[in-house]
């Protein structure tokens, strides 16, 4: 069935997820809500990053794109169809992850043709004939020889266990693939080369990346947009060329200036955004942003901001009318 090229391959749809935390003995629970209606649109072969400090709410937004967790309220849609209509498996043909730590998510006691062949064993897909082959096609498309079939994940580099990691997610050919942090536990000098490895396989297979990383530089070189992240809420969403030319949002300027350069001459960058991350179970009133903000109003103290929509980009902020033009001069 072809999909109108207007409809995006993944979508949330006011999404909240609140868990219920245990205050301790006699004090009963409280909400904390990690994902507080969010609103994205991933549209089909293209890459989306999402970006925000750790405890944004940004992995718990991925499991729930994955089908591990069930969101509180909103919707997720595949390809425009709601995913409570899909059961788990139909939702991990068409949504595969690559997570942040190859060691820890391949299991060390299996062979590397054990662990790619594992989605194509548990979803039965074509005849088990072929599913050697298939390993060993993957295997090459990846980058690896394929005598490392036979080894096990102790035995290879933490690159090639990166490797095996993305063979075994493109091994039913998903439409999307949620990247978390895909690099972040490789040295420098191996993370180059699995983006590139990232961005090819995207372009033969035509794949859909939602790639969440605090690494802004590899947002840069990878996505066509960017969603800023804050306290489970999008403050700003943009193409990623204004994005990181003219960022509207405080707390996004506030992240680009707090990137290292290669320069010494500048030192280290001061994010002026303190070292305390707000409490999610009591979030502050208001603009959340504002207790570190350095544009703060008094109008962000009283009232949270509405979300400014300008030549398709988005910001969440009271700096900004619903003309988008800026407030701060007036």
């Amino acid at each position: 069935m072809s999909t109108p090229e207007d409809v995006p391959a993944l979508e949330t749809v006011d999404v909240s997820c609140v868990f219920q935390v245990n205050q301790g003995f006699m004090r009963g629970r409280r909400p904390l809500r990690a994902v507080n209606g969010v609103s994205l649109r991933v549209p089909r072969g293209k890459v989306v990053g999402l970006v925000g400090e750790s405890g944004c709410g940004k992995t718990t937004l991925a499991q729930i794109l994955l089908g591990l967790l069930r969101p509180t309220a909103g919707d997720v849609r595949y390809d425009g169809v709601s995913a409570s209509t899909f059961g788990r498996r139909d939702v991990a043909r068409r949504i595969q992850p690559i997570f942040q730590d190859p060691y820890s998510s391949l299991n060390p006691t299996k062979t590397i043709r054990s662990i790619v062949s594992l989605p194509l064993r548990i979803h039965r897909v074509g005849e088990p004939s072929e599913w050697d082959d298939r390993v060993m096609q993957m295997l090459d498309m990846v980058g690896l020889p394929r005598r490392v079939a036979g080894s096990y994940p102790s035995q290879l580099s933490g690159g090639q266990r990166q490797r095996v990691a993305v063979a075994r997610a493109l091994i039913m050919r998903p439409e999307v693939v949620i990247c978390d942090e895909p690099t972040s536990a490789l040295d420098v000098s191996v993370q180059s080369q699995i983006l590139n490895l990232l961005q090819d396989l995207k372009d033969e297979l035509g794949l859909t990346y939602l790639l969440i990383s605090h690494n802004l530089a590899v947002v840069e070189h990878m996505a066509d947009r960017v969603a800023v992240m804050y306290l489970g809420r999008i403050v700003e969403e943009a193409d990623t060329e204004t994005l990181f030319s003219n960022p509207r949002h405080p707390y996004t300027r506030a992240l680009l200036e707090s990137v290292l350069t290669p320069d010494p001459r500048l030192g280290v960058p001061d994010s002026h955004l303190g070292t305390v991350f707000p409490n999610p179970i009591d979030p502050p009133s208001g603009c959340t942003f504002h207790p570190r903000c350095v544009d703060c109003m008094d109008v962000c103290k009283a009232s949270a901001p509405t979300t400014t929509v300008e030549a398709g980009n988005r910001v969440e902020c009271h700096l900004y009318g619903g003309d988008g033009k800026s407030r701060a001069a007036a």
